[in-house]
């Protein structure tokens, strides 16, 4: 399935690319200084841009696809000396265009004319880490950030991870850190979500988010800490699919997330009550940051907000909240891995078995789940249509040895055709290898040499 994955990074590239030009009330001009700005730094025409955009509004997120990622496909990907010339002249200078670099290439002699694409050279630069948006992300410095604020709920949402209090929530009560995520509106300082959770990786963020979903609809975009717990594959595809734009703030530039940063000051008062309180477990911590949370914070007076409460703020909002569909939700958080079936047809993952056939002992299949929910996995593999697999049952006592499948049964033969070929070859050797004949072998007659 690696063209079906290709295709649906591809997709998220897309949609990422053209989020900006998807905001709602965008005037006219601003559209077309974004959009001339975009094909300064893509290197894409107008023209692709504007079909990028009404392929996402007629057919959402799989109208971005390609259609058929062939084997000519391929074999149009860029060389590897060639990908690494092109991503020197970047650095080189980072407001070089895709279009100027295939320039150069091409007048050097190192690329024939047309053997670059742009579209293709943009996405290498991009999977690279070389894109002219990811160059600007390092290469600013020392402005200082102005404020901002939506308009309306849902607009945007930020997210940032802040350390909480070690528990005993070990091994043998040991105490073990926990960590809080919060994700709060831009517009209305509202916490749509926020929990303690006990380890500090991405499934955490994906909970929170998935969480915030569910109870308050889909934002137009989100603004995320740069931390890798965010910085996800997974995390990308998810926004893609739901429609929603993904930022994500400056290394080590806190003042750019200025409101969730300030949430994390107050709830250091929450956090010198809880030293009081020793809580004894993670439910326990929970359940008080939740009556804290609504008490202390959601409805209290907010200076931001014209001195009404975060959640009278939220509520009164008059934009709609946009619900998705549970299915399609879920279809959103799906991650997708490949793994190797042993010769019991089976996968390991996760450590635990997963029963996936025999007909494909040895080969390799992509693993579709959800991480929330691993008692079914979803197999997937070219030339079949996808089918589930559950976890290996293991009885008391071992299973009858299974017969192995006709196309990985070994095929009798009457002869070795290794051999005859071998002797084949070994006679044809012989006959190359044949002595020439020696003219010093032939006399004239007068006895003398030739």
């Amino acid at each position: 399935m690696k063209d079906h994955k290709k295709a649906e990074e591809i997709a998220v590239q897309r949609f990422q690319l053209i989020a900006p030009l998807l905001e709602e009330g965008l005037d006219a001009g601003k559209a077309k200084e974004l959009k001339n700005q975009l094909c300064r730094t893509s290197g894409l025409s107008e023209r692709t841009i504007r079909r990028y955009i009404e392929k996402y509004r007629n057919e959402g997120f799989g109208g971005l696809k390609p259609k058929g990622i062939s084997e000519k496909g391929k074999k149009e990907a860029i060389p590897p000396h060639l990908l690494e010339q092109a991503i020197l002249l970047r650095k080189e200078a980072p407001t070089r265009s895709v279009a100027q670099i295939i320039q150069i290439l091409e007048w050097e002699g190192l690329a024939q004319p047309g053997q670059i694409k742009r579209s293709t050279l943009q996405e290498k630069l991009t999977e690279r880490g070389y894109s002219t948006r990811q160059m600007k992300l390092y290469s600013q410095t020392g402005v200082a950030v102005r404020r901002f604020q939506k308009r309306h709920r849902n607009q945007l949402w930020q997210s940032d991870i802040k350390f909480g209090p070690y528990l005993p929530i070990g091994p043998n009560g040991t105490k073990k850190q926990v960590y809080l995520v919060a994700i709060i509106d831009d517009a209305t300082r509202f916490i749509l979500h926020g929990a303690f959770y006990p380890t500090l990786d991405s499934r955490i963020i994906e909970d929170a988010f998935r969480n915030a979903i569910q109870k308050y609809g889909l934002p137009e975009a989100v603004y995320f800490d740069n931390g890798k717990q965010y910085r996800t594959k997974w995390m990308s595809r998810t926004c893609s699919k739901l429609g929603t734009r993904l930022i994500f703030a400056k290394p080590y530039a806190a003042e750019s997330k200025g409101k969730v940063e300030r949430f994390n000051r107050i709830v250091d008062s929450f956090l010198g009550e809880i030293a009081l309180e020793k809580p004894n477990s993670l439910d326990r911590l929970n359940e008080l940051f939740q009556v804290w949370l609504s008490e202390c914070y959601q409805n209290k007076p907010h200076s931001g907000l014209d001195n009404i409460s975060p959640e009278a703020a939220f509520r009164s909002d008059k934009k709609a909240l946009r619900f998705i569909d549970p299915d399609k939700l879920a279809n959103a958080f799906l991650h997708c891995e490949t793994r190797k079936v042993d010769k019991s047809g089976c996968i390991s993952f996760m450590d635990q078995k997963y029963e996936v056939g025999l007909s494909f002992i040895g080969r390799k299949v992509d693993v579709v789940y959800d991480p929330a929910d691993l008692e079914e996995l979803t197999i997937e593999y070219e030339g079949h249509s996808p089918w589930k697999a559950k976890k290996l049952v293991i009885g008391e006592k071992a299973g009858k040895r299974p017969t192995l499948p006709s196309h990985l049964q070994a095929h009798k033969a009457d002869s070795s055709r290794l051999l005859k070929a071998a002797e084949q070859k070994h006679e044809d050797r012989k006959v190359a290898q044949a002595p020439a004949v020696s003219f010093r072998a032939v006399w004239k007659e007068d006895g003398e040499d030739v």
